[in-house]
């Protein structure tokens, strides 16, 4: 019942949240909100110490009698890279409710209704990251919209409804092409044996090659939506550019994870003979979105729009690991999702900290902003330089063992992947430069340092993306036992590794 609770107690939030009486400040909701994302992290922490790492599999499991006629449960377990997820999500949520402490609606009395709606949005990731049973697993996946849609038009900024609309039509049609492989997998499960939606029902199909390829196209449409991978990207940086900060931290660090969680969890187990014939196509696809998104996040002129695009080329890498179908690059991927989100949140609260002291979000209207406020500029620094995949930085790692593992399977792609590094390179030291460097912009001449309270909501997500970059174990040992079954299950396995030359030997031959 675990995972079942940590739904309820954040969902149960959102509920208390929403109906308690608004005032002007809503400093009751706040406090509500964030009282209840830390009970929520500190469940999750009991999560990971009932987690057995030497067992490994599917734990902690739970399943009940849903639909019966339909074969639907309310089935949930978490392996090692859900639990990861869930335990990225219980961590960022704490961080942005407390980061959002000062952030004010249109409408004051409003304030109740944009924690409670995080907080719906933390209960529906962790829902999406334990289901085991794919008609929840969609029900939930598809839920996450209806709280970031109406925190997006309904708290966002500028072309917030045209933001927010495009992100829904986006969303709903990756939502409904993986409906409709659903209802194959149902039609097929019923043909054989019984009707199931259970995970482990559903790999053991018999499926003929077209039949796979197609339900398979179905989720990872969806999820390359999801993910944001390009071309199906575009919705991303509008919604970006008009949503708060905390809600892009939930929708680029948390939501958009679900996209590559689904490419490992459904299709890659689900689909095995349809992901190794899609993969040499996903590659390219993925080292495109790399250096598109890098070469986009250069010329972009707002800072949203900047950290948006340097999503798209991060998720490119983590793609890149997931189908690359090795044990260390997908190790990797899964390390980046975690890793990613730690400093894409802290790069979005920063930037919006920013924005919410000049009014604007243009890089022009900034310059010498270390000069008045160099605690703020060192945290952006940080960010930034975790970002570009930092050596002592926790997205290095994750960086360097998705290359590493991508070199094994395909030199080209993986040189060309490289380049992103250089790129991202670019893009983050021009926009610190242009930020914070040089003769000091007069409009910026008042601009206040992060306070105390600023820094103490963004320092655990500082903690761990400097701890993380030295000691990355704790969570590759969670993560690497749930890898490798997936990798037995693609098929391709570990490219087969040369032996080390054996100097002894090849002398005494010279010698005979």
């Amino acid at each position: 019942m675990m995972l079942s609770l940590l739904i309820a107690v954040p969902l149960l939030g959102a509920l208390v949240v929403a109906l308690l009486p608004r005032s002007e400040d809503g400093r009751t909701a706040r406090y509500v909100a964030v009282g209840v994302s830390i009970l929520t992290l500190v469940m999750s922490l009991l999560l990971l110490r009932e987690f057995d790492l030497e067992v490994g599999g599917y734990q902690l499991t739970e399943q009940h009698e849903w639909i019966g006629a339909f074969g639907v449960h309310w089935a949930l377990g978490v392996n090692g890279i859900g639990l990861t997820m869930i335990f990225l999500t219980t961590v960022l949520t704490p961080i942005v409710l407390a980061a959002s402490w000062n952030d004010k609606a249109d409408d004051p009395g409003r304030t109740n209704a944009y924690f409670a709606w995080l907080l719906a949005l933390e209960a529906l990731a962790i829902g999406v990251f334990a289901a085991t049973d794919v008609f929840v697993f969609y029900v939930l996946f598809e839920a996450t919209l209806i709280p970031l849609y109406f925190l997006i038009g309904g708290h966002g900024t500028g072309r917030r409804s045209y933001a927010a609309v495009k992100f829904l039509i986006y969303n709903l049609l990756g939502g409904l092409l993986m409906l409709a492989s659903i209802v194959g997998l149902y039609v097929l499960s019923t043909q054989q044996g019984g009707p199931s939606f259970l995970r482990a029902d559903l790999a053991g199909l018999d499926m003929s090659a077209t039949t796979e390829r197609l339900l398979f196209l179905g989720f990872f449409i969806a999820f390359a939506i999801k993910a944001p991978m390009w071309p199906l990207h575009t919705w991303l940086p509008d919604a970006a550019a008009s949503a708060t900060p905390g809600t892009n931290v939930m929708m680029v660090s948390v939501i958009d994870k679900l996209g590559t969680f689904g490419m490992i969890i459904w299709c890659l187990e689900l689909f095995p003979s349809a992901s190794e014939w899609a993969a040499p196509v996903v590659l390219v696809l993925a080292v495109v979105s790399i250096l598109y998104g890098a070469l986009l996040a250069i010329g972009q002129a707002d800072l949203r729009r900047l950290v948006a695009m340097t999503s798209v080329s991060h998720f490119g890498f983590i793609i890149l690991g997931v189908f690359a179908f090795t044990s260390t690059s997908m190790a990797g991927s899964v390390l980046y999702m975690f890793n990613h989100g730690l400093t894409t949140a802290l790069l979005f609260l920063v930037v919006g900290m920013m924005i919410a002291r000049r009014g604007s979000g243009l890089i022009a209207d900034y310059g010498g902003v270390q000069k008045v406020a160099p605690v703020l500029s060192g945290v952006l620094l940080l960010a930034g330089l975790a970002s570009l995949s930092l050596p002592g930085l926790a997205p290095f790692v994750s960086e360097f063992l998705v290359l590493v593992g991508t070199f094994s399977r395909s030199i080209p792609l993986a040189a060309a992947a490289t380049v992103g590094m250089v790129l991202a390179a670019v893009y983050i030291l021009l926009m610190f430069q242009r930020t914070m460097t040089g003769p000091l912009n007069e409009r910026t001449s008042t601009f206040r340092d992060l306070s105390p309270r600023e820094v103490g909501a963004l320092a655990p997500a500082i903690v761990l993306i400097i701890g993380l970059g030295f000691v990355p174990q704790p969570l590759l040992s969670v993560i690497d036992p749930a890898v490798d079954p997936v990798i037995a299950t693609v098929g391709e396995g570990d490219p087969p590794q040369r032996a080390p030359l054996d100097l002894t030997q090849q002398t005494e031959g010279d010698h005979e």
